[in-house]
């Protein structure tokens, strides 16, 4: 039973670990929010109220035709969050120290080199698989196989999150619709189908054969990311009229920006 128990925390761990975060952007806007909410009564629900009409007008641009389901799907995750990852992650927090967890972080980015570089070469967007292969041989010699993002230290070399979901974007494929899934969160149709390709382009997939090992991987790789992201997610919460709509627009305006760049 004790055995079960841990596998099975493991595996929803590892699950979870496939929920977007939520975007930088929309974070920060949410602790704008949120600071606005503490001001006088009258100006901060005038503030909220125009800005909250804009983002459900103006920010929503692909169908959501199952609501229904995902404001349950929602909700099944956010209970679980709260539950599992969170306090999985604050623990872990308290015992590793920032520069370990950064080190193991920039581990794991490093050996996610190919789904980025191939992706971007699909994209025929040259320039920035050059700088992707450039941070990835930097980082893997310089910086002692990834441990330090060396290639981080040069502007010239920056780069962005590049994935199937967005390739077939610049191909033409449409959206579809608006979907959220227990554990896997946010996503869209397309996105979706693209989560397929990045986990074939990743060499964790092929190189772990052992599922065990795999699914505790990948689950400590996702409390160590989450613990540089608590209270993000909250600050949403806490700012937002309707939390469920707030995350699809954040979701869909980063994902549109990821698109364009």
């Amino acid at each position: 039973m004790k055995k079960f128990f841990i596998a099975f925390v493991l595996i929803f761990i590892f699950l979870m670990g496939s929920i977007p975060a939520p975007p930088p952007a929309a974070a920060a806007d949410g602790r704008v929010l949120l600071a606005q909410k503490e001001q006088s009564a009258e100006s901060a629900d005038e503030d909220k109220d125009d800005e909250y009409d804009d983002d459900d007008t103006e920010a929503v641009t692909v169908a959501d035709p199952l609501e229904p389901f995902n404001r349950e799907m929602y909700t099944f995750n956010d209970v679980l969050y709260f539950l599992v990852l969170k306090p999985t992650a604050q623990g872990y927090k308290a015992v590793v120290p920032w520069e370990l967890r950064t080190g193991i972080q920039n581990v794991f980015h490093n050996i996610r080199f190919p789904v980025r570089f191939i992706n971007s070469l699909l994209q025929a967007k040259w320039s920035k698989a050059g700088n992707e292969f450039s941070q990835f041989f930097l980082n893997s010699t310089v910086g002692f196989l990834g441990i330090a993002d060396v290639g981080s230290h040069y502007p010239s070399l920056k780069t962005s999150p590049e994935d199937t979901g967005q390739t077939f974007a610049v191909w033409g494929a449409g959206e579809g619709f608006f979907l959220t899934l227990p554990f896997f969160g946010p996503s869209t149709l397309r996105d979706g189908v693209g989560k397929v390709g990045d986990t074939l382009m990743d060499p964790l997939f092929w190189l772990i054969d052992d599922r065990y090992v795999a699914i505790g991987l990948r689950a400590g790789e996702v409390v160590n990311a989450t613990s540089f992201r608590i209270g993000d997610y909250e600050a949403i919460k806490a700012a937002a009229l309707d939390p469920y709509v707030a995350i699809r627009n954040g979701f869909i305006q980063n994902r549109n920006k990821l698109i364009a760049e």
